[in-house]
């Protein structure tokens, strides 16, 4: 293992323990929470969350401090020990508290995992960290090993390249002679490979015109598929259309006799009420003449129920039937 494997397992294993004792803490912040609050007066309760993420502080302090020591190599002596012992325990009290209160013995083994694998991280992290300290260290002293080892290696493979010079001029004739051999049975080969190229390339050829053909037809089929799919679609398109046009033209017969109805109904309304006590207003005699008009009443009709003269009444006539002569639609030629 060399020294960039060994500080690859150290990330690992800073990683690991800090992705375990950040779970550990959130853990046994919901897990302690509900119990200090049930042993905290109400209006204290707000603190319920104070002591586990006091004695979850008290948990990042030994690990980060015992990961320094054991990269430098040293040891912090028996309080940290202790430190570490005593968070851990208490953790592991406060985590199965409530669990235990109730005699809930899977409750207990339950809440008891994340504290047990924090103690066992905590411990076993500082003897893998101080295992790689050694191990870094022995690594080192390998590397100054081979270093000197390479030099006395270069000396002797200089005086060798020297030797290995001279050999190489009377190799270089033996293999000169050998090449030429080599050339020739190289160029017996190459005729024999254009040939069978060739070949392959005629073969090839006769196989991609076989393919092309087939994907021709295969795109005609598929032209011809998406052809009738796009007229079928374009005929559903077209009987959708059409049926939307009866749907919007048989609710539009239906809104115009609602409002024929409608239109008849006050009609009949003004027109039921009789000769009036006195002369009406001239807005309501006015809406009463028009009733009037439409349902083809006499003038005289009109002025008895509007308490007005056949003199104005006629006028008003005379008004309706110039506007029904202005807005009628013009005869084509």
């Amino acid at each position: 293992m060399n020294r960039v494997q060994i500080r690859s397992s150290e990330r690992a294993l800073s990683v690991g323990t800090w992705l375990i004792v950040g779970g550990a803490m959130l853990y046994s912040v919901l897990t302690v929470t509900p119990l200090m609050a049930a042993h905290t007066p109400a209006e204290w309760r707000w603190t319920a969350p104070i002591l586990p993420l006091v004695v979850d502080a008290a948990v990042v302090i030994v690990v980060r401090l015992d990961s320094v020591l054991a990269r430098l190599g040293g040891h912090g002596g028996a309080w940290p020990v202790a430190l570490r012992w005593m968070t851990g325990t208490m953790t592991l009290a406060l985590n199965i508290g409530v669990s235990a209160l109730a005699g809930d013995l899977v409750g207990v083994a339950v809440h008891s995992v994340a504290p047990l694998l924090l103690i066992v991280t905590a411990e076993a992290g500082l003897a893998y960290r101080r295992a790689l300290t050694a191990a870094v260290l022995a690594v080192e002293a390998r590397q100054r090993a081979e270093q000197d080892a390479r030099e006395r290696a270069a000396a002797e493979r200089e005086e060798n390249r020297l030797r290995a010079a001279r050999e190489q001029r009377e190799h270089e004739a033996a293999v000169a002679r050998e090449q030429r051999e080599h050339e020739a049975a190289l160029a017996r080969e190459e005729a024999e490979r254009q040939d069978r190229i060739r070949r392959e390339e005629v073969e090839q050829a006769e196989a991609a015109a076989r393919e092309e053909r087939e994907a021709a037809e295969r795109r005609e089929q598929i032209r011809e598929q998406q052809q009738a799919e796009r007229e079928r679609l374009e005929r559903q398109a077209t009987q959708q259309r059409e049926l939307e046009a009866q749907q919007q033209a048989e609710r539009e017969r239906r809104e115009q006799a609602r409002e024929q109805e409608r239109i008849e109904r006050e009609r009949a309304t003004l027109l039921a009420a009789g000769p009036p006590d006195e002369k009406l207003k001239e807005h309501r005699a006015r809406e009463v003449v028009q009733a009037a008009f439409e349902a083809g009443l006499a003038v005289r009709v009109a002025a008895e129920l509007t308490g007005w003269s056949v003199g104005w009444a006629s006028a008003r006539y005379q008004e309706h039937r110039d506007n029904s002569t202005a807005n009628a639609p013009a005869l084509t030629p």
